[in-house]
């Protein structure tokens, strides 16, 4: 074993405490608060947004498949590496100047920030995929991408739970769904919801808004990123 290797091997030990850490009280209070709101909130709008959601996702998803790299095979794993993080470098300036420009436009642009912001960060999570070398042609890999990605918007309780399927994803991959109709698309929108009303709420305040989006983004898309880097390096590990 290598330097890096047991670099990888800290980092990822590192990751996996913050993941299974119990919920502090601040965090037991918000989620306390958000399930009350939520629980105000009639069922009707619930599935209007669960479905608003699962048709963008899974457009994203769709359309990601065409454009996303092909998986790559042969490679050290450094370069893998090096090249994942310049990968992140560039969605999270993307995402930053994205956030910028819609907070700079007050509510209404923020409005579009929701769909834009979600497309960069799926786009990258196929990206770090394919450079990982995973077909994500195949069902289960998008599906892994999906817990990824809930796995980073998702309260700490949320976190607790998922990380144990990451972690354990090469026997749990064999009761997935049947399809991705059947994923958990309720909760999948309410812990991405959320966590992003939380973040990026004060961009949609006139003036401040821009600095706003372009910080919140440029940190929630490094967050996903540095998870699902993660969370492929704990699959290879447990190969």
């Amino acid at each position: 074993m290598d330097n890096y290797d047991q670099y990888i091997q800290a980092e990822v030990g590192s990751w996996l405490f913050q993941m299974k850490k119990p919920p502090s009280l601040g965090s037991k209070m918000t989620h306390g608060v958000q399930k009350k709101i939520n629980d105000w909130i009639p069922e009707k709008v619930h599935k209007a947004i669960t479905s608003a959601i699962e048709n963008m996702v899974k457009a994203v998803s769709t359309g990601s498949s065409w454009i996303v790299p092909r998986p790559e095979e042969n490679m050290p794993f450094k370069v893998r590496e090096f090249k994942v993080r310049n990968r992140i470098k560039w969605y999270r300036n993307t995402a930053s100047v994205e956030g910028a420009v819609t907070g700079a436009g007050g509510i209404l642009m923020g409005f579009a920030d929701f769909p834009a912001f979600l497309t960069i960060k799926m786009k990258m999570l196929f990206d770090i995929a394919a450079l990982y070398g995973v077909n994500t042609k195949e069902y289960q890999e998008r599906l892994f991408l999906l817990y990824v990605f809930q796995l980073t918007f998702s309260s700490q309780q949320r976190k607790n739970n998922l990380i144990e399927l990451v972690e354990n994803w090469e026997s749990y991959k064999e009761s997935l769904p049947a399809s991705m109709d059947e994923f958990d698309w309720k909760t999948f929108q309410l812990d991405y919801r959320d966590y992003i009303d939380l973040a990026k709420l004060a961009q949609l305040i006139p003036l401040i808004g821009a600095g706003v989006g372009a910080i919140a983004n440029y940190r929630l898309t490094e967050q996903l990123g540095r998870n699902a880097m993660n969370a492929f390096r704990l699959r290879l590990l447990t190969q």
